[in-house]
């Protein structure tokens, strides 16, 4: 659409380039038509001396004169259509076209960034399955060992007086087997008991990570990408419509009227509210999804983290890593925050300029050629275009590397906070004690508080990073 919208922005000023050469034209010819009248006068002899003319005839030359100013004024206006208004609009089309294939990199990055986790959400979920099943398989080994014990041993205490010692040998071999078999299945039913435990907690931490991730791409990845997409188009678009407007207010101060409708919607031209619009039009691709829910497995009626004794100490280091990790990565974010903003302000101070204004191509004591050269040396001189186009160029393709990594680390961030997060309501106030304690001691000494450093609540589903 918006490729669609510049071409036919192109082509009408192309045509009415044409336009505007052709009238001119037409002036310089009726201007010619009536000067060759005059040339071999002698009034046409004294004007070209002193111009001491009658009022009559004066104002007759300087009709025609005026005739040939429009001309040069038209002529003036079809070469800026085409030399520079038209050449905006290729390059905004350019620009745009690179923008957009910039952001749907990204885009992709984030669509395999999300795949990556569903199949992550999928291999633990799988993984819980299997270490479930294999702890119910365990368990129920377990009591078949214990059954076979039972019975072994009611049948040892049969009388064996009229045993063969060679039976009595057998039989207490057979007890020994059970009982060793019994402590096996014991061990294997333990430690697949305790895989269970810690699957189901990876899969609830996952599914927590997973559900978080999903809500930032639809809540801010997605507006993060179409504010790439237009990185530059409004201002550009703006810019290129402002030397349209210049061109026609030198020309033609009558027709302000018709050209302050036209300012009016240029001045209104806001990538925010268009934005909005867009993500209004299409609420199917933009909102987000319903969470994903805990998906038990045989009658596990266990939907939460378990913080029980086999696991509490494991989950305990887990939450201050975590807390560790998050510290540093936020910081580390913050500082490629900074960075990608003040980038961006960068390149929107390149895409803002004020070169629109071409009043000084309207100056008549120029030639034609002269307000070419006037042209050609603001806008669209070559060293000076081909070295902002550059820097453009180089600057937005930092501002994108930036930006990628800075996505990449609040997606991670996003991860890290949702699990720590879970495991903070799993483990309580009451099983962080000694190590806030610590913690505060620490965060006291080293800024000089008199309080201790408070952690920062959870705020929910709607909370942003």
């Amino acid at each position: 659409m918006r490729v669609q919208l510049l071409q036919d922005l192109q082509d009408f000023f192309r045509k009415k380039a044409e336009i505007e050469t052709e009238y001119s034209r037409n002036l310089e010819k009726l201007a010619e038509r009536f000067m060759a009248k005059t040339r071999s006068t002698k009034d046409h002899q004294q004007y070209k001396k002193d111009q001491n003319l009658l009022s009559p005839v004066n104002c007759w030359y300087l009709l025609l004169n005026q005739v040939r100013r429009e001309s040069k004024d038209h002529a003036t206006l079809s070469d800026i259509y085409l030399n520079n208004v038209i050449m905006r609009f290729m390059q905004i089309s350019e620009d745009s076209t690179r923008m957009f294939k910039k952001s749907k990199e990204i885009a992709f990055q984030l669509h395999e960034d999300l795949m990556k986790v569903l199949n992550e959400l999928y291999t633990v979920m799988k993984t819980y399955h299997m270490y479930h099943a294999e702890s119910i398989s365990a368990e129920s080994k377990l009591k078949e060992a214990e059954k076979q014990e039972e019975k072994q041993i009611g049948r040892s205490g049969d009388p064996v007086f009229h045993i063969r010692l060679e039976e009595r040998h057998q039989r207490r071999s057979s007890v020994k087997k059970i009982e060793k078999m019994k402590e096996k299945r014991q061990a294997k039913y333990s430690e697949n008991k305790l895989k269970s435990i810690k699957a189901r907690n990876e899969y609830l931490l996952t599914l927590e990570a997973t559900n978080a991730s999903v809500f930032k791409y639809y809540i801010h990845d997605l507006s993060d990408l179409i504010d790439c997409c237009d990185l530059g188009y409004h201002a550009s678009l703006n810019r290129a419509l402002r030397t349209y407007l210049s061109a026609e207010y030198n020309l033609e101060t009558s027709r302000h009227e018709g050209l302050d409708i036209i300012e009016n919607a240029v001045d209104n031209l806001e990538p925010r509210s268009d934005k909005q619009r867009f993500m209004e039009m299409y609420p199917a691709a933009f909102c987000p999804p319903m969470k994903f829910e805990f998906q038990s497995h045989m009658g596990d009626e266990v939907c939460q983290v378990s913080a029980q004794q086999p696991v509490q100490a494991e989950l305990m280091l887990r939450y201050q890593q975590l807390q560790s990790r998050l510290a540093t990565l936020k910081i580390e974010n913050e500082e490629v925050k900074k960075t990608t903003e003040a980038t961006l302000q960068t390149i929107q101070d390149m895409v803002t300029i004020e070169d629109y204004d071409v009043s000084e191509c309207f100056q008549h004591s120029r030639s034609t050629e002269s307000v070419k050269s006037t042209v050609s040396e603001t806008y669209l001189s070559k060293p000076s275009i081909a070295k902002r186009r550059a820097n453009q160029q180089e600057t937005e393709q930092f501002y994108f590397m930036k930006l990628r990594e800075y996505l990449e680390g609040s997606n991670l961030i996003t991860k890290l906070q949702a699990k720590h997060d879970l495991l903070q309501r799993t483990l309580g106030e009451g099983h962080r004690a000694e190590y806030m304690t610590t913690r505060s001691r620490i965060t006291c000494k080293s800024l000089g508080a008199g309080k201790p450093e408070r952690a920062i609540p959870f705020q929910g589903w709607l909370a942003r990073p």
